[in-house]
């Protein structure tokens, strides 16, 4: 079950333990009051990804809001929840599942909820229109090119996943094709017929997966047409996205996440920044024109490979990119450098930061941590441990940035306690 689902959305104001009221923006309330039923999605129970079908888009941000309150809320103030003027199709990263009915014809979609029964998708309130659309389309050129689908049960055939990712500024799109094996028949002939549907698609990869595993992409990748990544602009700088890195889903909302941390942090162009958990490097990126410094740390190789030709393509000399362990890299520098450290944004992964990470930031001591979290719940485990160890929570907001799903991002500026603001 989705998180959003266990709270009840049964008041138009809601207060948080300190007893502070908040509303949600007024102006969400001037958008449409269409229920994500009324847009007619026919397999939001078998498919699980989406929560709400009975809501309007106001009270589903209403029950968004409310969750943050109550587990950040006792830390500090709560800000309106930063919604969507257009909270549909803004995922630029689709994945489908490929499998095939009793007949052997071949069928894309998601995995039914709780399973690896393949629920097969024509359309996707959420999904980006035209990753939808190649999506199909691969499905359709299947028989002509004699491509079987993979069988998780007899462990034979070829194509097992399709992930499409779109720049939403820059138009360009990748289409990833995970395979049993590198070998594809006719893959020339087979980009040639999908391009002339989708002349917009500007790369094309496949990827070997041949083990079971819950894991989408093997390691190995071959390119087949194309550059082999995409770019994107992002709060005015450029990004080069490759298959395996990580950039958020909805680069809408990513600009407004972004730009609020960013404030939060209140640059005056002398500080050096820490951006922990840095991904393709883009947080310190856009704040780097309003920082000294900025130190970026990431433990996946082939995003800090991406975050290194960001800084090259955005003319920027003054980021240094380290590969390795956030919590790791934070105890080394705690013990060994004289650099001051005035400001760290973190971005961790759903599980949150360990202690070690933790206590390292505590031992530098920085004038401000402002956290990003896709889960407020691990944030609530992590503002506790550092309110306790010396720092205060000035203010919070959450950022839907997968409406109708039970997640929300949320922000959290903490100064250390003996700063004078």
């Amino acid at each position: 079950m989705s998180e959003g689902k266990q709270y009840r959305n049964d008041k138009k104001e809601v207060r948080n333990k300190n007893g502070q009221g908040s509303k949600v923006r007024p102006a969400l309330k001037e958008r449409t009051k269409k229920t994500w039923k009324d847009n007619q999605c026919r397999i939001a129970d078998r498919c699980g990804g989406c929560m709400g079908q009975e809501q309007s888009y106001e009270e589903h941000l209403m029950q968004k809001q409310k969750l943050v309150e109550e587990l950040i809320g006792p830390f500090c103030p709560i800000e309106p929840i930063i919604g969507m003027e257009e909270p549909y199709h803004y995922r630029n990263k689709v994945h489908a599942v490929f499998s095939h009915d009793k007949n052997g014809n071949p069928v894309c979609g998601v995995y039914e909820e709780g399973s690896h029964k393949v629920v097969p998708v024509e359309k996707c309130l959420i999904e980006d229109k035209k990753a939808s659309a190649i999506i199909l389309s691969i499905r359709d050129l299947l028989k002509s090119f004699k491509i079987k689908t993979f069988s998780e049960d007899s462990d034979y055939g070829l194509l097992r996943h399709v992930l499409v990712r779109t720049g939403h500024q820059s138009g360009e799109i990748m289409v990833v094709l995970v395979l049993s094996s590198l070998i594809m028949p006719s893959k020339n002939n087979f980009v040639k017929a999908l391009r002339k549907i989708h002349p917009e698609i500007t790369t094309v990869i496949i990827n070997e997966n041949y083990k079971s595993t819950s894991m989408v992409l093997g390691e190995k990748e071959q390119v087949i047409y194309g550059k082999g990544f995409i770019e994107d602009t992002l709060c005015g700088k450029k990004f080069r996205i490759s298959s395996k890195s990580f950039y958020q889903i909805n680069p809408i909302q990513t600009e407004k996440l972004y730009e609020k941390a960013i404030s939060y942090a209140g640059l005056s162009g002398k500080e050096t920044i820490l951006d922990a958990y840095c991904g393709i490097g883009t947080i310190g990126i856009i704040a780097s024109d309003n920082a000294k410094k900025v130190i970026s740390v990431e433990l996946n190789p082939t995003a800090v490979r991406d975050a290194i030709s960001n800084v090259k393509r955005n003319g920027i000399q003054n980021i240094d990119f380290y590969t390795k362990d956030a919590g790791e890299f934070m105890v080394q520098f705690a013990e060994s450098t004289p650099d001051r450290i005035d400001v760290v944004f973190m971005d961790p992964p759903r599980s949150g930061s360990d202690e070690a990470f933790l206590s390292a930031l505590v031992k530098l001591s920085p004038a401000k941590v402002v956290y990003i979290s896709c889960n407020p719940r691990t944030m609530e485990r992590d503002l506790t441990y550092l309110t306790e160890n010396g720092y205060r929570a000035v203010k919070g907001v959450g950022c839907d940035m997968f409406p109708w799903t039970g997640h929300v991002e949320s922000i959290v500026l903490l100064t250390r306690i003996n700063t004078v603001k």
